[in-house]
C-alpha cells in the first residue's frame, strides 16, 4: 500500500520520508514543490474549509498546469461537507481534467456508493474523505465498490498505525496523512504498519461456490454472488 505525506519543507523530515519510500501529497493551497518525490495533487478544498475560505480555483488550476502531468493522481475539486452538492460540483470538473492525470473523486458524508457507481472505474478512482466516524463506518463499503469497478481507492487523513491497518483491511491502494510530515519520529511506526500484510484479504471469490461472479449491491453495501445467491456483509473477508 502506497503512503503519501503532506508536503513539507523540513529537510530532516523529507530525508526520512525519502528513505522510507513515501510519496508527497502536494496541495493547491501550499507550495507547489515536489522536492523530487513521486507525488499526487490535492485540490486544496480541505485547507480552504479549515481556514473558512472559498475554494481557490486559480491556485488549483495553477498547480494542475505546473505539476498535473507528472502526478500519480489528482483529487477532483469538491465541497467539504457538501454531500450530493459536492458530487455535482465535482462532476463539472471532469471534462476539464480528463487526460491530465488519473483522477480521484472525493466521497464524503451524505454520499452512498450507489450515487457514484456509474462514474467510478479505471479512469476515475475514489478518494475517501468525510468525517472520521463516517469514514470508518463506510470504508469497507467503498473498498468493495472500488474493487468490483476496478477503481483506485485512496483514504485521506490517516495518522495512526490502527488507521493504516483499517485501510489495508478495506483494500485501499494508498493513504495520506500529516503525522509523518510533522513528526519524523512517528515515521518508523507508521511505515512498519503500512508494510505489514493485512491478516484479512479482501474477498474476491464466493466462499460457498468459489465463483468470482460477485456483484456489489449499493443499497445494502453487500456483496452478492450471482452464481449461487450467497450474500456477504461489509465486513466479510476471506
Amino acid at each position: 500500500m502506497l503512503a503519501y505525506a503532506s508536503r513539507t519543507g523540513t529537510r530532516r523530515n523529507l530525508a526520512a520520508l525519502r528513505r522510507a519510500g513515501w510519496r508527497l501529497l502536494v496541495s493547491a493551497t501550499g507550495v507547489h514543490d515536489t522536492h523530487g518525490f513521486d507525488y499526487a495533487l490535492d485540490n486544496g478544498a480541505w485547507t480552504a474549509h479549515q481556514r473558512d475560505e472559498p475554494f481557490d480555483v486559480a491556485a488549483f488550476r495553477q498547480v494542475v498546469a505546473k505539476l498535473g502531468s507528472g502526478a500519480d493522481w489528482i483529487v477532483v475539486p469538491d465541497i467539504v461537507g457538501g454531500g450530493l452538492e459536492s458530487l455535482g460540483f465535482s462532476r463539472k470538473w471532469l471534462d476539464e481534467l480528463e487526460g491530465v492525470a488519473p483522477l480521484l473523486l472525493a466521497v464524503q458524508d451524505g454520499m452512498l456508493p450507489e450515487h457514484v457507481r456509474e462514474l467510478v472505474g479505471p479512469r476515475l478512482g475514489i478518494f475517501l474523505g468525510g468525517s472520521t466516524d463516517w469514514k470508518l463506518q463506510t470504508m469497507r463499503a467503498w473498498g468493495n465498490l472500488a474493487r468490483l469497478e476496478g477503481a483506485y481507492f485512496h483514504v485521506g487523513r490517516v495518522n495512526s498505525a490502527k488507521r493504516i491497518w483499517q485501510c489495508q483491511d478495506a483494500g485501499a491502494d494508498s493513504f495520506d496523512g500529516t503525522s509523518a510530515t510533522r513528526y519524523a519520529v512517528t515515521l518508523p511506526l507508521l511505515d512498519g504498519a503500512r508494510r505489514q500484510e493485512s491478516l484479512l484479504d479482501p474477498m474476491t471469490t464466493c466462499l460457498m461456490c468459489g465463483s468470482d461472479e460477485l456483484r456489489f449491491d449499493p443499497s445494502s453495501a453487500e456483496l452478492d454472488c450471482t452464481a449461487c445467491g450467497e450474500t456477504y456483509g461489509q465486513a466479510t473477508h476471506t
